[in-house]
């Protein structure tokens, strides 16, 4: 008895920990991302907006969604041609010009009250050594910062909240996250199997104790 015991306290704990991960993984935040445009792909800039000194002719996006991480993360939607943004905005001496893509996500997305505004594009003509927060407040303003100047609204969208977690059954985002380049998360079934090896072994262990 002792041993099926033991064994129900394992799966128990095993259980626990599986269900702790499963809800950390399911947790979202709502916030802007911020992106940088090579080729004819975003990926995810590891530099934040005021610290990118982007290039004469670069092309930066910002998408505001629900996702946990920056593998999770949607990434902005629509035209990202340079070319085609900033073709009514000539060339300047003594500045350079930046394409902006501001997608401000899906009404699934919205703090609650809130309508996301029509994704945007903007062409914003800097000096030499603008940051991308340069280009934006002076392309989407007002922008909001929080204490710890993370970027909580552009263009005044959303009103209120900044990086909030967003709980799992208030993820109902309507499209998919973008998809992540390792492929899919292989934790949870990995987890159930664990627990089910783990507690056939208990079992069985405790069945030929008793039996012999």
């Amino acid at each position: 008895m002792t041993s099926v015991r033991r064994a129900a306290a394992l799966l128990i704990a095993s259980l626990l920990v599986l269900a702790a991960a499963a809800e950390a993984q399911a947790a979202g935040y709502r916030y802007w991302s911020f992106w940088d445009r090579s080729g004819d792909r975003w990926t995810y800039a590891t530099q934040g907006p005021a610290m990118q000194r982007p290039d004469d002719g670069s092309v930066q996006g910002f998408r505001f969604a629900v996702s946990a991480d920056s593998s999770d993360a949607n990434r902005p939607r629509g035209t990202a041609d340079f070319g085609s943004i900033c073709a009514k905005t000539p060339a300047k001496a003594g500045t350079k010009r930046v394409a902006l893509v501001l997608d401000f996500g899906t009404p699934a997305d919205a703090p609650a009250g809130e309508t996301p505004p029509a994704a945007r594009t903007v062409c914003a003509r800097v000096a030499p050594d603008a940051s991308t927060a340069d280009a934006l407040a002076q392309a989407a303003k007002p922008l909001r910062y929080d204490t710890n100047a993370l970027l909580c609204a552009i263009a005044g969208y959303p009103a209120r909240g900044c990086g909030e977690q967003v709980a799992a059954d208030e993820q109902t985002s309507g499209e998919q996250a973008a998809p992540k380049d390792d492929g899919p998360s292989l934790g949870l079934p990995l987890g159930i199997g664990v627990i089910v090896v783990l507690g056939g072994a208990a079992f069985w262990q405790a069945r030929r104790r008793r039996n012999a």
